[in-house]
């Protein structure tokens, strides 16, 4: 009884956090050729977002932001997302540690 109560309320928990994430704002950044496509995006301050990263080059590509405590490495066409809890309003810089001369972007909360 105790385990099938548990699994009942796990089942719940685990339903209820996959609705929330479905309802959070979803931003899009396009790597290519050593660039990011928007080199800014702007959010809204205070609300947690997702953020879709897609490498579209023919090699590998990074995403990083040392201000955000964010990484994350893409092999040629692939997509992941990172999840992003509620900012203070500001400029927050982010780069491809491959390309460091071109691939330089913010994200803006507003």
């Amino acid at each position: 009884m105790k385990h099938t109560l548990f699994s009942v309320a796990l089942g719940l928990l685990l339903a209820s956090t996959t609705a929330l994430a479905d309802d959070m704002p979803t931003f899009k950044l396009l790597m290519k050729d050593g660039r990011f496509f928007p080199e800014t995006i702007e959010v809204p301050a205070a609300t947690r977002f997702r953020l879709e990263v897609k490498n579209e080059g023919p090699g590998a590509t990074e995403f990083e932001s040392l201000e955000l405590k964010k990484e994350l490495v893409l092999a040629p066409g692939v997509t992941r997302s990172l999840v992003f809890f509620p900012m203070k309003p500001g400029t927050y810089k982010f780069f491809d540690d491959f390309h460091p001369d071109t691939g330089q972007g913010r994200i803006v909360a507003k």
